[in-house]
């Protein structure tokens, strides 16, 4: 597992769902963990499997490891209108819960504003 990254650090991945938003990332591995996710938070994830979709109305942005620009969790984000960035390979093991994060979903960054 990768460390976390340092404050000001940037994540590289895919534009999936254009614009940009700044909240609190919650990193979630599974189902069970997605209540967790409050009200502007930054969904962190692995992939976004269908069944999760019902869950995420209250998701100011998505970041994934893995996927592409029609995978579930960009076409749910460019239904929803919210910034999405997939493909970064390591976000879930970089980005610390709870840290503050700003998502690029046009230029496909992530940067780690806050610990």
């Amino acid at each position: 597992m990768a460390a976390a990254l340092p404050v000001g650090q940037t994540i590289n991945g895919r534009a999936a769902s254009a614009g940009v938003v700044r909240g609190r990332a919650r990193v979630v591995k599974s189902l069970s963990e997605l209540d967790r996710l409050e009200d502007g938070d930054i969904l962190v994830c692995l992939t976004m499997p269908p069944p999760w979709t019902p869950r995420l109305a209250v998701a100011a942005g998505v970041v994934t490891d893995v996927g592409g620009v029609l995978s579930q969790a960009a076409t749910w984000a460019r239904e929803s209108r919210v910034p999405c960035v997939v493909a970064t390979q390591v976000a879930t093991a970089v980005i610390p819960d709870r840290a503050i994060v700003t998502v690029d979903g046009s230029e496909g960054i992530v940067i780690i504003e806050a610990g």
